[in-house]
């Protein structure tokens, strides 16, 4: 049964159409989607992210622990810092993508943050008979994220500590933030390749904040944002989600993290099948256009000169090529290079297209890494 978070009551009084994402109720839009689109690209949106997992360890040992695990090198994380990655099985797959923030210098308090709840129990059980804590507090501390160009403007008069790009850069956080008064934890990242910050508050006061972003924020140009809308950020900008690029039978390697597999450091979960399928996993992620589709492309599958090479993981109508029909797809991995002629097979249908730059928008994070 799918949980309400702690924003779900100004939500329901905005729209009646939910889905469930981790398991929790999610708008899948609370005006229009291009509405709510143009608005994180051209000024600021606003969305309730409150269903990422949140684990906290705290004890000695607690950044080894997590090093262990996932397959960045976060030992080399310097406190203040974020990083993202991968957290894998024995076996090499999948369990999650994820962040983990580094609090002190010693390594002894480490945040993470993922989306499924097998992390929380790989934590724990890691932790049994250390001096290790491990806490899930996801309930406990519900966010929101801030996403567009005019997000830092739209925050910085609410803001007690300077938000500038110089004072809190891309992929930071700061534990010393009040917005509107209210303590804040913040990170600076997002999921949809524009400027923007997430605002994690503690339970009690989480409608405070709504409250004071909405009336702030609203007059400036920002909208709140559903899940269609995000599908289009996270596809244009070549996001990842679990349950559609990844499943427990997929490798990093598959879903373009390869890069965060840190082969120069000591062991971890997974390491030994990681590095057999570096080679063996035969397909990687990369963006096609089709000449139409739209959704009905997601999930389609792909071929070049009649044999199969891949599929397609989901697709949309993309508002920044014009609405052309743009997915995110697994294609065989010596076809990759942008220009590639494919085959879609939608339906009984066969739509030409081909592989294109990944991911399609501001590829460099430009965006929301300089702004």
């Amino acid at each position: 049964m799918s949980k309400e978070t702690a924003f779900y009551p100004r939500l329901k009084a905005l729209t009646d159409e939910w889905m469930d994402l981790f398991g929790y109720w999610a708008p899948l839009k609370v005006t229009d989607t291009i509405e709510e689109y143009r608005a994180v690209r051209e000024s600021a949106g606003l969305m309730d992210f409150t269903m990422l997992r949140k684990v906290d360890l705290d004890g000695p040992g607690a950044l080894d622990l997590v090093n262990g695990v996932v397959t960045r090198d976060v030992s080399k994380l310097e406190p203040g810092h974020i990083a993202y990655g991968a957290l894998c099985a024995e076996n090499g797959k999948m369990v999650d993508d994820c962040t983990v923030i580094r609090r002190d210098a010693a390594g002894e308090h480490v945040r993470f943050c993922g989306a499924n709840d097998r992390d929380y129990e790989i934590f724990s059980r890691l932790a049994d008979g250390t001096e290790i804590s491990v806490r899930e507090f996801t309930d406990e501390m519900p966010h929101l994220c801030l996403q567009g160009p005019l997000s830092r403007q739209m925050l910085q008069p609410l803001a007690n500590q300077d938000l500038s790009n110089a004072s809190f850069p891309y992929y930071r956080f700061r534990e010393d933030v009040e917005i509107a008064g209210i303590p804040i934890f913040m990170t600076r990242l997002g999921y949809t390749a524009e400027l923007g910050y997430e605002l994690w508050v503690d339970r009690d006061r989480a409608l405070d904040l709504w409250d004071a972003l909405v009336e702030a924020t609203q007059p400036q140009g920002m909208k709140l944002i559903g899940m269609t809308a995000l599908d289009l950020f996270r596809i244009e900008g070549g996001f990842i989600i679990g349950g559609v690029e990844y499943d427990p039978t997929v490798s990093p390697y598959e879903t373009g993290l390869g890069w965060s597999v840190a082969r120069d450091k000591g062991d971890f979960q997974g390491r030994a099948a990681l590095e057999r399928d570096r080679d063996a996993t035969t397909l990687r992620l990369t963006s096609v256009v089709l000449e139409s589709g739209g959704d009905d492309a997601s999930g389609a599958p792909l071929s070049v000169d009649g044999e199969d090479v891949g599929f397609v993981t989901q697709a949309i109508v993309s508002p920044h090529l014009g609405g052309k029909t743009l997915g995110l797809a697994k294609v065989r991995k010596d076809l990759t290079k942008a220009g590639t002629q494919v085959t879609a097979r939608i339906g009984d249908q066969p739509v030409a297209g081909e592989v294109v730059q990944h991911p399609v928008y501001d590829p460099e994070r430009k965006r929301a890494k300089e702004s």
